[in-house]
């Protein structure tokens, strides 16, 4: 996906172009995940790892497309309950694969409106209560775009301190690729 292809001015009838930008980041991770070693990606700085940082990147997305499917609970996400799986923290194979899936399953969604209504739990205090919150597809995957590329930015900042080169936007939204690319016009 080329970040030229989007308009910010442009209506979304459906969620093609959300899913293509939230797609975009997923390639870059899994470039990453492809060329890292295990012991550079569980690498800790302080608590960190560029492993702790694709779990959490994952598991939103995860959580979004779980609560897509569940019968239960239909079109209801809480970003707070997430399985939290270990291996994709671990073993960047594993996290590239889990990347894989999440793109297929992603681009399944690229025809449904970004008006498909949402509900969003959002745990609050006192413990045990939360907020039940409307939202949309395109809502959630604009949060998850943004998500993302913070995340990676961090990510980045991880690699460039074991003296991993990555790409100059790997990290950087979309906005501002568009952004810089009006301003070399």
């Amino acid at each position: 996906m080329s970040v030229n292809s989007l308009s910010a001015a442009e209506p979304y009838a459906t969620s093609k172009e959300l899913v293509d930008e939230n797609i975009y980041p997923l390639n870059q991770l899994s470039d990453l995940l492809l060329l890292m070693p295990c012991t550079l990606y569980q690498q800790l700085f302080e608590t960190q790892s560029v492993g702790k940082h694709v779990r959490h990147v994952l598991e939103h997305y995860q959580t979004l497309l779980a609560g897509l499917k569940d019968s239960v609970q239909k079109n209801t996400i809480d970003y707070e309950q997430r399985d939290r799986q270990a291996a994709l923290e671990e073993d960047p194979s594993v996290a590239a694969q889990a990347v894989d899936k999440l793109r297929t399953e992603l681009q399944a969604l690229s025809h449904q409106s970004t008006d498909k209504p949402i509900m969003l739990n959002y745990p609050i205090e006192p413990p045990g209560n939360s907020l039940t919150l409307p939202s949309s597809l395109g809502r959630e995957l604009v949060f998850l775009m943004s998500h993302t590329v913070h995340h990676m930015a961090l990510i980045r900042l991880l690699c460039e301190s074991m003296n991993m080169a990555l790409s100059s936007d790997f990290g950087v939204h979309p906005s501002t690729q568009r952004f810089w690319q009006k301003s070399i016009r």
